[in-house]
């Protein structure tokens, strides 16, 4: 068993298939939520790269 998680290709595959069927019309656009919401996304990540950190360097 793999100890490394490659995050990257699974992520790829992931924002394909979200373009893919919400081309085909299966599943409605999340475009005008992001546009209105990314600085939420960013804040979220900054925080969880925060409390990570704090975490391992506790341990």
């Amino acid at each position: 068993m793999r100890s490394n998680f490659n995050f990257a290709p699974y992520l790829l595959i992931g924002i394909g298939t979200y373009f893919l069927l919400s081309k085909l019309g299966w599943i409605p656009s999340l475009f005008p939520l992001i546009w209105e919401w990314w600085p939420v996304v960013l804040i979220i990540i900054g925080v969880s790269m925060l409390v990570k950190r704090y975490y391992r360097d506790k341990s």
